[in-house]
């Protein structure tokens, strides 16, 4: 079982590799943005096989952070390449 998880780590390493060199070299803001969410789905992955390596569960914990963190970044990314502008400031009044 514990050689299927190191598999399954070293697996996900190498779509961290892949995902970094999209994030690098990706042709359009877009798929910087979806290589960034993806990396971020990678490190959660990491983390759980990890702790399922470990038999712990506090780096449970912190992939719940990491899944939070990434989440809000994704939407701000977003919201950036559509408007320009992350925060909406109505200065009409």
């Amino acid at each position: 079982m514990m050689n299927f998880i190191l598999v399954l780590i070293i697996t996900v390493s190498f779509a961290l590799i892949a995902f970094i060199y999209r994030l690098i070299k990706g042709p359009t803001s877009p798929d910087r943005v979806i290589a960034l969410d993806a990396i971020g789905v990678a490190i959660i992955a990491l983390v759980g096989l990890l702790s399922i390596y470990v038999k712990t569960t506090f780096f449970v914990d912190i992939a719940l952070l990491l899944a939070i963190l990434s989440f809000i970044g994704t939407i701000a990314f977003s919201k950036f390449i559509e408007k320009g502008d992350i925060i909406d400031r109505d200065n009409t009044h």
